[in-house]
């Protein structure tokens, strides 16, 4: 779970985590704030490889990373507490967060596996502290996996030899456990899929060169003649295509939040820099729209931690006959991180010049974070997937029991029993019109939701026809008015959880109703926008309402902020 506040790693204590993931989580925050700015600086330079010997000597991926049913009852996968570490790794640079983020792609293949050889095997490598890397995409294909070039030719003794190469594998130089999809060179079609489980210390496996920046090791790597054993496979035919996208399913959400912790430290750096600032014998933050800029920028932060948390819920509340997580791991990836985007860039237009020096955080934060949107497949694919919601969303009434928070203890088993993909359409929703009368009081909220009734219509009586539907570019403003709708729907059912405070939820709606205004706008000078659909879009656009006193009160909060963490230089 996030802390609804910017993360200060001062007065960090997740309280709601059992004594060792805590320990844990301030094991991470010391070895970050002993080691010092500079050094943290200068990591960048190089592969972060540090980083990988502290977290395989405490343990963190063999606590966090290993479900109960891997483990005889005694691991824990428990989204709540993941998501923490990824916002604290996160908040302390892309490089440490990645190969975090990459070890848990790695182990999805394994914990959905009934290998019970292979799971052993895994279990032991991460208590040695060992890695995980995800061998799925290729240099030609990309992420297009249904065209995969990696053989798998069959042997006399039953088994099989590897021979192809695999592109962009964060960890595929130094992962003691890669799962990598294939194909078999004698079985034509779906039916000759293949994961299986590799060890890149193996004399056939190369990880050939880093194809990113140094400090992200995103490795080619090829597999030359690799022995693959009975005891090496995972998943074959379909399921193992079912597996490479419900391991993208959960490997996803972990965008979004690590653009949360990025965003936070970047958030302290600029604040502090403004704030001691003086031009033309002013304090910077004194300027109306600097504390406009650090406004908004605090408030999409709020939105984003609420938004997570509450997504976090329905992770891990998600069954066989409840699969709404599907769409909110797709908005986390897709939303959050774009979000992420905007705050940076608010920040950056704050402090200027500053944001290039080479001896800030924020240097490197902007630079990595824009790839967080670009991976486990773009904005693009993850609006198509987006869509397929929207009609069973807005129609809402699957009488679902109201989903709590849930900051338990329980193993999030079900993420590893997924099952077969598709279906997409059968997916049902809650009513989400109830999260909105709560807050009917809330001047924005009514505003806000005038627009998702007038967005409603506008698909009621004039939406996309089949050849419209068929566009993607004219649907992709339609997916960011559904995405609006969805976030600002969890976020109100956090605000009514943890009873935010009434003035910031209006002003984060006055946010929502501005966003809103884009893609309507972009819808309506669409050349293929009817002439109906045109109207109807127009007919949407709200101003937000604004109260002066509660903009004073905000910036009061946020000044506060200031000057309360830097980390030590």
């Amino acid at each position: 779970m996030l802390q609804p506040v910017i993360l200060n790693p001062r007065s960090y204590d997740p309280a709601e985590f059992d004594p060792e993931t805590r320990r844990l989580l301030r094991a991470v925050i010391d070895w970050f704030e002993g080691r010092g700015k500079k050094r943290l600086v200068e990591s960048y330079a190089s592969w972060f490889a540090e980083f990988l010997a502290f977290a395989g000597e405490q343990g963190i991926f063999a606590h966090c990373l290993i479900p109960s049913a891997a483990d005889g009852g005694n691991g824990r996968w428990d989204t709540a507490r993941n998501t923490a570490f990824n916002e604290v790794l996160a908040f302390y640079g892309i490089n440490g967060w990645y190969t975090w983020h990459v070890t848990m792609l790695g182990l999805a293949p394994v914990w959905q596996s009934g290998n019970a050889t292979a799971r052993r095997r895994t279990v032991e490598l991460l208590r040695q502290g060992h890695s995980a890397a995800f061998a799925l995409s290729e240099k030609t294909h990309g992420a297009d996996i249904y065209a995969t070039d990696l053989l798998l030719t069959p042997t006399a003794d039953g088994g099989f030899r590897a021979s192809g190469s695999k592109y962009y594998i964060g960890n595929g130089n130094v992962a003691g456990i890669v799962t990598a999809f294939g194909r078999r060179a004698d079985v034509e079609g779906p039916d000759g899929y293949v994961f299986f489980l590799a060890d890149s210390r193996h004399p056939n496996y190369t990880a050939v060169r880093n194809v990113a920046n140094d400090h992200l090791y995103v490795a080619e790597i090829s597999f030359d003649d690799y022995p693959v054993t009975a005891d090496d496979i995972l998943h074959t035919g379909k399921p193992a295509l079912d597996v490479a996208l419900n391991t993208v399913n959960i490997g996803k959400f972990n965008l979004g939040t690590a653009g949360i912790g990025a965003c936070e430290h970047a958030f302290h750096e600029s604040l502090n820099h403004a704030h001691t600032r003086m031009l033309y014998g002013r304090r910077v933050t004194d300027f109306p729209h600097i504390r406009r800029i650090f406004s908004d920028a605090y408030l999409r932060l709020l939105a984003m931690k609420m938004f997570t948390n509450r997504a976090v819920d329905y992770m891990r509340s998600a069954q066989e006959d409840d699969r709404r997580y599907i769409l909110f791991t797709a908005m986390s990836k897709t939303k959050v991180t774009t979000e992420a985007e905007q705050v940076v860039t608010l920040l950056w237009d704050a402090i200027a010049a500053k944001g290039f020096e080479a001896d800030t955080h924020f240097n490197w934060v902007a630079r990595d974070l824009p790839g967080l949107p670009r991976l486990e497949g773009t904005v693009h694919v993850n609006i198509t997937l987006i869509l397929k919601f929207l009609r069973n969303y807005l129609l809402g009434d699957a009488p679902y029991d109201p989903v709590p928070s849930r900051t338990d203890d329980r193993d999030d088993g079900f993420l590893f029993r997924q099952g077969s993909t598709g279906r997409l359409g059968e997916v049902r929703f809650h009513d989400w019109r109830p999260a909105f009368d709560h807050f009917e009081d809330v001047a924005n909220v009514t505003r806000f939701r005038e627009q998702v009734e007038g967005f409603r219509e506008l698909l009621a009586t004039c939406g996309p026809d089949a050849g419209q539907r068929g566009d993607l570019d004219f649907m992709l403003p339609i997916g960011r008015l559904f995405m609006t709708v969805v976030y600002g729907h969890l976020i109100l059912e956090q605000a009514r959880l943890t009873g935010l405070d009434r003035g910031v939820l209006d002003q984060i709606f006055a946010l929502l109703i501005r966003d809103f205004a884009g893609p309507l706008t972009e819808l309506h000078g669409k050349p293929g926008t009817t002439d109906q659909q045109r109207e109807h879009a127009l007919a949407c656009l709200r101003t937000p309402a604004h109260d002066t006193e509660r903009t004073h009160d905000l910036w009061q909060g946020i000044e506060a902020i200031a000057g309360t963490y830097a980390m030590r230089p």
